[in-house]
C-alpha cells in the first residue's frame, strides 16, 4: 500500500481501506508463490543443464569389449531419459510460474486500482479543502476591505 493511503484513515474510505488490506494480503501471498514457482523453476533448468554436462562429458566408445558397449549404452540410454524427464519438468515449471505471474499480475492490478481510488479521493478531499480555505480567506479580505474603505469615508 503506498504511503498516501497509509496515513490517517478518512471516515468515508474504511471500506476501501479493508479492502484494500484484503487485497494487500493476496497481492503478498501471490508474489511469494511467485517467488517460490521462479526459484522452483531455475533448480530444474540448473538440473537440465547439469545433465547436459554430464550428456557432453560421457565418454564415446571406440573400441572394448559387448559388455563395455552394453555398459555404456545402458548409462546413454538412462541419462537420456533422465534429460527427458527434466525436460518436462522444466516446461512443467514454466507453465506453473507463468500462471503464478499471471496470477501475481491481476493480484497487483487490483491493489493498484484500490489504491489509485483512495488517492484519488484523498486528493479530491484536499482540493475541496484547499476551495473552501480559499473562499473563507476571500471572505475574510472582503470584510477587511469593507471596514477599511468605511473607515476611510
Amino acid at each position: 500500500m503506498s504511503a498516501t493511503t497509509r496515513g490517517r484513515v478518512h471516515e468515508a474510505d474504511r471500506g476501501m481501506h479493508a479492502v484494500a488490506r484484503v487485497r494487500e494480503v493476496r497481492e503478498q501471498d501471490s508474489r511469494l508463490g511467485l517467488q517460490q514457482a521462479s526459484a522452483e523453476q531455475r533448480d530444474r533448468e540448473a538440473r537440465l543443464a547439469e545433465l547436459h554436462r554430464h550428456v557432453e562429458a560421457s565418454p564415446v566408445f571406440e573400441a572394448g569389449s559387448a559388455a563395455t558397449f552394453l555398459a555404456l549404452r545402458a548409462s546413454m540410454t538412462a541419462l537420456g531419459e533422465a534429460v527427458g524427464e527434466a525436460r518436462e519438468e522444466v516446461d512443467a515449471s514454466r507453465r506453473i510460474t507463468d500462471a503464478a505471474r499471471e496470477h501475481w499480475q491481476r493480484d497487483h492490478s487490483r491493489l493498484r486500482a484500490v489504491e489509485t481510488l483512495l488517492e484519488t479521493r484523498a486528493a479530491e478531499r484536499a482540493a475541496e479543502r484547499a476551495r473552501r480555505e480559499a473562499a473563507r480567506l476571500d471572505e475574510a479580505a472582503t470584510q477587511l476591505w469593507l471596514r477599511r474603505s468605511e473607515v476611510e469615508q
